[in-house]
Formats: C-alpha cells, sequence, structure tokens
C-alpha cells in the first residue's frame, strides 16, 4: 500500500509538473530546430541517448553498440541474450535454474547472483527505467526501436549499479497513423511464437497502441523423473501505450504499461558426475535431468507503468520527468544436485517492487555549451524466501531463510560539454549518491521436512541461527570528464575517465550465530552486523577511443584500463551450524583488481550489397589481492583466482548481403561468433569451466514492396555446438589452489549432500525458425 500510495503522488505531481510547466510554452517544433541546428541526417548515421540526449554515436565519447530493431529482426534474435554475442566483452546470460532471471558481466564486472542483497554490476534499463533487480530481466525482443549497450562505469547519467555498464532497451514510440503488424513464427522444438502489434491517432495530438506476445516452445530435454520438458518457453507478454503530443509538439507525454507471465517449467541441471550413493550414471543428453524438486511450480509474473513527459521549455531548454513502478514475483523450485532423492533441493520464492522518479534539465541552444541536471529517487523492496533441503543427511533437515532488503536512493546528477572551438570539446560531470539499505534476515532450522513457508511438515530444531535487522548508509560521488578531437566532423578521437560505485549491504544467507565473538554470551548485535555486512565496491575507469567513417567504412575502436577495490564476492558454502552440517553464505571485499583491454568495432558497405560487420574484444582480467581465511588467517590468494565470465577473447563477423529480387528485397547473413574460456565461478573448475567456443548463425530474409509482408528463414547455433553458460558445485576444494579433492572412489568428495553436487547448464541447441510478418 505504502509504495502505491507514493506511486500515485508520483504520476500526479509529474503529470501536475508537466501540465503546469507546458500551459505558458510558445516553443517552436523539434523538427525545425533540427533543421536549423544540423544539416540534413544522412540514412546510415545511428542516433543514441548514452548520454540522455539525442546525439550521433560517432560524436558520444563512451564506447557504446547500438543495435536497431532492424538488426535485431534480420538476425532472428530471440531475447536481450542474443547481443551478447556480437558486442566486444560482454556476457549476457539467463542465470542458471530460469528462463527470465539475467546474468550480466561487462568488462569483467557483473553479478550472477540473484538473491535480494545482493546488487547488479550492470545496469538494465527499459525506455530509461532501471530494472533494480535481475529476476525478469531476460527481456524478449519484440516491438524494439535499438538496444544500446555502454561499456564501462556510467556512474554519472545513469548512477544506480552502472559499475560495469549499462544495457538499455528502448521501445517504438507509436507512429501517427493507424498501423497494424502482424509476426508468426515456428521451429524446430515446436517453437510457436506470434506477436501483434496495433497502434490508432486519437484525433490530432493524441495516439493509442500496444503490444501481445505469445512466446513458446518446446523443450531440449526432458526431465526423466518428473515427465516434464526441460529447457522449454511458455510465455505471455504485452505492453500498451497513451502518447500524447511529440512529432513536432512542444509537449510529449507517454504512459505505458507492460506485463509478462512466465509459466515455463524449471530448468533442470546436467550432472556432470555420477551420483555418489546411488550410482546414477551421468545421462548421455545434456538437456536431460533427473531433479524431483517441481513445488512450488515454477512461475515469473512482472509488470509495470511508467510516466515519461518532455516539454519544450524555450528553444534551448528541455524538461523531462520519469516515474515508474514495477513489480514481479517468482516461484521457483531448484533441484542442486538433479536427483531424485531429496540431496540438495532449494524451493525458492522472489518478491520484488521499486518506484523510482527522474527529472532532468536539458539545455542545448546549439551552441558551444550543452548539459544535463537531474534528480533521482528510487525506493525498492527485495524480499527472498528458500529453503535449503538435505533430507539425505540428516533426519529431513531444512535450513530456511528469510531475507527482506529495502533500498532508498537519493541523487543528484549533472554533465556538461562545452565546445573550445570546432575540434575541441570537454565533458564533466559528477554525481552524488545517497544509498540506505535496510535488511530483516531470518534463518531458521527445521527437523523431518520442509519449512511450512513452503508447505513442509518440518518442526522448528533449536533458536533461529540467524535473527537480524539493521541498516547501513552508503554516500559517494561518482565524477566523469572526457576530452574529444575531432579532425574532421566525421572523426573523433576521445580520452575520459570514470568512477564507478556500488553500495555495500548485508549477506542475506549470513549465519548470524557463527560470527566472531568475544563474548561468553554468543555474538552481539553489533559483532553480528559486523559478520553479516561487506563493503561498497569502485572502480576508476580510464578510456581512450576512436570513431569514425572513412569511405564506406564506420569504425569504433576503445583501449581501456580500470582499477577495481573492495570486489564483492557472494557465495554459499557447506559449514557447520550448531553442530550440523549445512550450507552458509559468505561474502567478501575481496580486494583489488586490475582490467585491461581493446575493444573493435567496424562495417562496411560495399558496391553491389555486400556488407561486412565485425567486433574484437580483449580484456586482462586478473586479481591483485583476493584476500580471504583459511583457518581463521587472512590470506592473499589472487594468484589461484580467476574473474568470472570474463573470457579473455570475445568476437564476431557477420557478411551480409542485400539485393532486389522482382520488385521486393532478399538480404542474406551469416554470423560467426567466438568466447574463448571462461570459468563459472572466481575459483577456476575443470568440470564447470567452459573451453573457447565457436556459434554460426544464419539468416534469409524477403521482403516484399513497400514493406507489406516479409518472411524470413533463421538458423541459430547451426553446427549444434554444446556449450555450459553456468552451474552449480558443492565439492572440497584445496582453500588456498582452489584445486579439487578427489576421494577414494576417484570422484570430488561433496560438501553438501552424500550424491555430490556438479551441475552445469547449457546454451541453446541448434535451432531453425521462419517468420512470416505482415504490416499494414
Amino acid at each position: 500500500m505504502r509504495s502505491t500510495r507514493i506511486l500515485a503522488a508520483s504520476l500526479l505531481c509529474s503529470a501536475a509538473t508537466t501540465a503546469l510547466i507546458a500551459a505558458p510554452v510558445q516553443a517552436q517544433s523539434a523538427e525545425d530546430a533540427i533543421s536549423e541546428a544540423a544539416p540534413a541526417a544522412d540514412e546510415d548515421v545511428i542516433i543514441v541517448t548514452a548520454r540522455r540526449r539525442e546525439e550521433r554515436l560517432l560524436d558520444v565519447p563512451v564506447a557504446v553498440s547500438a543495435i536497431s530493431g532492424e538488426q535485431l529482426s534480420q538476425r532472428g534474435a530471440l531475447d536481450i541474450t542474443d547481443v551478447g554475442q556480437t558486442v566486444p566483452n560482454v556476457t549476457l546470460e539467463a542465470s542458471r535454474a530460469t528462463n527470465s532471471t539475467l546474468s550480466a558481466f561487462i568488462r569483467g564486472i557483473g553479478q550472477q547472483d540473484p538473491v535480494s542483497g545482493f546488487e547488479q554490476g550492470v545496469g538494465i534499463y527499459l525506455d530509461d527505467v532501471y530494472l533494480n533487480r535481475p529476476q525478469a530481466a531476460v527481456l524478449d525482443i519484440y516491438d524494439v526501436e535499438r538496444i544500446e549497450v555502454l561499456r564501462g562505469p556510467q556512474g554519472t547519467l545513469y548512477g544506480r549499479n552502472t559499475i560495469g555498464g549499462a544495457v538499455k532497451y528502448v521501445t517504438r514510440r507509436l507512429p501517427q497513423d493507424t498501423a497494424l503488424k502482424v509476426r508468426a513464427t515456428y521451429g524446430t522444438y515446436d517453437q510457436a511464437e506470434g506477436v501483434i502489434t496495433a497502434s490508432t491517432p486519437l484525433g490530432d495530438l493524441a495516439r493509442i497502441g500496444g503490444s501481445i506476445a505469445r512466446l513458446s516452445r518446446g523443450g531440449f530435454g526432458d526431465n526423466l523423473t518428473t515427465g516434464l520438458e526441460n529447457y522449454n518457453k511458455d510465455i505471455w507478454a504485452g505492453r500498451a501505450s497513451l502518447e500524447l503530443g511529440g512529432y513536432g509538439e512542444p509537449v510529449f507525454i507517454r504512459v505505458q504499461g507492460d506485463y509478462t507471465k512466465d509459466k515455463s517449467n524449471p530448468r533442470g541441471g546436467h550432472r556432470l558426475i555420477p551420483g555418489l550413493v546411488s550410482g546414477a550414471p551421468v545421462l548421455d543428453n545434456v538437456f536431460d535431468t533427473r531433479g524431483a524438486l517441481n513445488d512450488p511450480e515454477q512461475e515469473v509474473e512482472s509488470y509495470g507503468l511508467s510516466l515519461h513527459a518532455e516539454v519544450e521549455l524555450s528553444d534551448a531548454l528541455t524538461f523531462r520527468s520519469i516515474s515508474a513502478w514495477r513489480k514481479d514475483d517468482s516461484f521457483t523450485p531448484i533441484d542442486f544436485d538433479a536427483l531424485p532423492a531429496v540431496d540438495l533441493d532449494v524451493p525458492g520464492a522472489y518478491f520484488n517492487e521499486q518506484l523510482s522518479q527522474e527529472f532532468q534539465l536539458v539545455w542545448d541552444d546549439g551552441g558551444p555549451f550543452s548539459g544535463l541536471l537531474g534528480f533521482y529517487y528510487l525506493d525498492a523492496k527485495a524480499d527472498t524466501l528458500f529453503d535449503v533441503r538435505l533430507f539425505t543427511t540428516f533426519a529431513g533437515f531444512t535450513a530456511f531463510t528469510q531475507a527482506n532488503v529495502d533500498t532508498e536512493t537519493y541523487a543528484i546528477f549533472g554533465d556538461f560539454t562545452y565546445d573550445l572551438n570546432e575540434q575541441f570539446s570537454l565533458s564533466v560531470g559528477g554525481r552524488y549518491t545517497w544509498d540506505e539499505r535496510s535488511a530483516e534476515i531470518l534463518r531458521q532450522n527445521y527437523l523431518g521436512g520442509g519449512s511450512p513457508v513452503f508447505g513442509g511438515a518440518g518442526v522448528p530444531f533449536g533458536g533461529p541461527s540467524t535473527d537480524f535487522e539493521g541498516s547501513r548508509e552508503f554516500k559517494k560521488f561518482t565524477p566523469r570528464a572526457s576530452i574529444s578531437f575531432k579532425p574532421t566532423p566525421d572523426h573523433n578521437i576521445y580520452a575520459s575517465y570514470s568512477k564507478g560505485f556500488k553500495g555495500g549491504g548485508f549477506d542475506p544467507r549470513g549465519v548470524g550465530l557463527n560470527a566472531p565473538t568475544t563474548t561468553q554470551g554468543g555474538p552481539t548485535d553489533q559483532e553480528v552486523a559486523d559478520f553479516l555486512s561487506f563493503a561498497p565496491e569502485e572502480v576508476d575507469s580510464y578510456e581512450i577511443g576512436y570513431k569514425g567513417n572513412i569511405g564506406i567504412l564506420n569504425i569504433a575502436a576503445a583501449a581501456f584500463y580500470a582499477d577495481y577495490t573492495d570486489v564483492q564476492i557472494p557465495g554459499s558454502v557447506a559449514c557447520q551450524v550448531g553442530g550440523v552440517t549445512t550450507f552458509c553464505g559468505v561474502v567478501s571485499n575481496a580486494g583489488k583488481a586490475t582490467f585491461k583491454g581493446l575493444e573493435l568495432e567496424a562495417n562496411a558497405r560495399f558496391p553491389g550489397g555486400f556488407g561486412l560487420a565485425g567486433s574484437l574484444g580483449y580484456i586482462d582480467a586478473q586479481y591483485d589481492e583476493y584476500i580471504t581465511n583459511i583457518g581463521n588467517t587472512p590470506t592473499d590468494v589472487a594468484e589461484s583466482r580467476v574473474v568470472q565470465n570474463t573470457p579473455e577473447l570475445t568476437g564476431s563477423i557477420t557478411a551480409s548481403y542485400d539485393t532486389p529480387v522482382g520488385a521486393g528485397d532478399l538480404y542474406l547473413a551469416t554470423t560467426l561468433s567466438y568466447r574463448s574460456k571462461t570459468s563459472q565461478f572466481e575459483i577456476p573448475n575443470p568440470f564447470l569451466d567452459q573451453d573457447g567456443f565457436a556459434l554460426l548463425d544464419a539468416s534469409v530474409v524477403y521482403t516484399a514492396p513497400g514493406n507489406r509482408w516479409s518472411v524470413g528463414l533463421y538458423g541459430k547455433n547451426l553446427l549444434d555446438k554444446e556449450y555450459k553458460t553456468s552451474g552449480y558445485t558443492f565439492v572440497r576444494t584445496d582453500p588456498r589452489t582452489g584445486a579439487i579433492q578427489n576421494g577414494a572412489n576417484g570422484y570430488p568428495i561433496p560438501t553438501l549432500g552424500p550424491e555430490g553436487t556438479l551441475t552445469a547448464f547449457y546454451g541453446n541447441p541448434r535451432q531453425v525458425f521462419a517468420s512470416v510478418t505482415f504490416t499494414y
């Protein structure tokens, strides 16, 4: 109720402010302003909003990749993770046991732990609205204008948890005329999708429209215990919007809502070792599984409402307001051991809600000075509940955790550019952030079954091992500066510095009872708070780059160096709590890391319709200091640790051919992408880590005259490459070197559950599908 009231007040305030400001405005149209400020734009010029204002991609002194909706359609992109195949030094993947939770890493910085209390290292934005949690962030590709990927810290203009970078999903604005678009897709594994997009004007100044999408696919494998399809897809989604003004009017208002319901089955992992007690063999098909847990039934529901308003106060000054409310609920059963026995089963639930408000004043009079001032507010709640069931270990033992973590953030920010002359320009900016993290963490053990929260019949065993309530505040100024040199308007050489910041918090899986103490009666409240808390992390990033047009060739190159300190490393391990073997959260600020690398993106259009595009990323990511406790002694183990989800080399090359066929157009393309060896965690694991691999995609699209209809045939992972994307591990390792320790049977020694947990999740196999699109 509190969030609903705040939402209503925020929307009313935003609308009232917009109306009051708009009333006396007699501004010239946006089209007139553009025509006076710049020459006619070339149709190949790419416009982005990486600096929260429209400008040519070439002019932005930031490493940015922009993929248009048309390009995504030509490639047959299915969801936002496809973008990671062609953007250098970027990893975007569905997180382990779900279709909908996103793991994102850019230039070595990210986060793959979805529980409350841990923040993303890469900001995900839907129409300039920050998505505070990774649940429901694997956005499907439909009705999209473009996707922008900003690499490196974006703490000034985007602020919240963009320490590694930001990914912006930008949807299309409604056209001025009545429009209808229908797309139908069918493919292997019973892939069947349909998307309907329609809009119509309501008078001269208003438009209404929306899209509805049905996205389904059969499983790549099966759960041999439950009979469910594994890796299937079952999603309903939609968006609706009402727009007022725009298209040359001094006022633009957009009210937008979206809804997604994902009823896909839980993704079961593939065991990499036999069952150490049952003797269950490793399955031949990596997409098959045996886990029996299916309670609660998996379901992800997410929805949101936003109000975006822009008012041209004068020829030079624009006011913006972005109000948004979002909510998502996820129920998920995760069978870690992937066997019928309740050896390490985790039913879980995630409940997230956020309310945000942003105000901006943008100045651009076509002169040497331009800039932006802004204010941002976020009120977010993230509640995580889960059992850890170890029935095969100790009389139906369950460790139940409920972690409610609230975040309240305020920020003021500014970014300004001054053209010293026709060739040199200087940009400076900064953001001051106030963060307050509040946590309520309860951990209770049960015997004889699961916790009552998940329908179990277990009875409490002893008192709570964690019963914590506390809060911490974090404040930080994050500056940015860059200088650009343009020898001609088609060439930009720049150098930049930026600081990134991610607030600290409390370990939601921590065991307060295990806090070090100097008292006889157990740890004090302060000792528990110190034990559960972790510090903010920071990065200082330096970049030099070049962007230019050289005849038929567009090119962007960047070299970067980053100092990363107090790196947050969340995880969970086997431990003793009150003499019972169970699991514990382990979060550390590991120390220091250094990232340095190179990035190159280029595309060329040759006479006759031939095109060639490519990307290359190289990163040398290493820990300079990694402190962990070995026998209660802080020890630096940096030489045996690696940066997770960060391949040293990423690259892609796309060859295309576009030619008239009759009165229509035929487009053919093939893309080869490559990623070198990747470690899933900081401790290298020969079972889970993925060696270097390449993926081959291809597409053929015919478009009829006037774009009235089109038909496309697409192939993804045509060579049917088998590759791991994530996994779970609970086996004994050497605390210093991380080497896996084997038992007398030659297999790893389990630390939780006697069967041993080493399970992996895999990227999609070969898929072939066809789409037909009709436009009216």
